[in-house]
């Protein structure tokens, strides 16, 4: 049984032979600035060259605090970076 699944010109064997099936690295950071009123804040990160903004519906669970260290994903958003996948460590 084949798994060629035709996507455009690109099959999902020859994406899963690049690469791109593999996860990108988690960047970690501490939380820079937190606005419990808004549910929003800002990580600052040496993977990152700008401090990179997040929303507690990307944490869920209690409110970060000033400080806290974290791992998230970066996602380049309309206004900047975003933090995704936010977890607190």
């Amino acid at each position: 049984m084949s798994t060629r699944f035709a996507l455009g010109t690109t099959t999902l064997e020859s994406l899963m032979r690049r690469g791109a099936h593999r996860p990108k690295a988690m960047a970690k950071g501490n939380v820079d600035f937190f606005n419990d009123t808004g549910g929003y804040g800002f990580i600052s990160s040496d993977d990152a060259d700008d401090d990179v903004f997040f929303h507690m519906e990307d944490v869920g669970g209690p409110d970060l605090e000033e400080g806290q260290e974290v791992e998230f994903s970066i996602e380049q958003a309309p206004k900047g970076p975003r933090a995704t996948n936010v977890t607190r460590l």
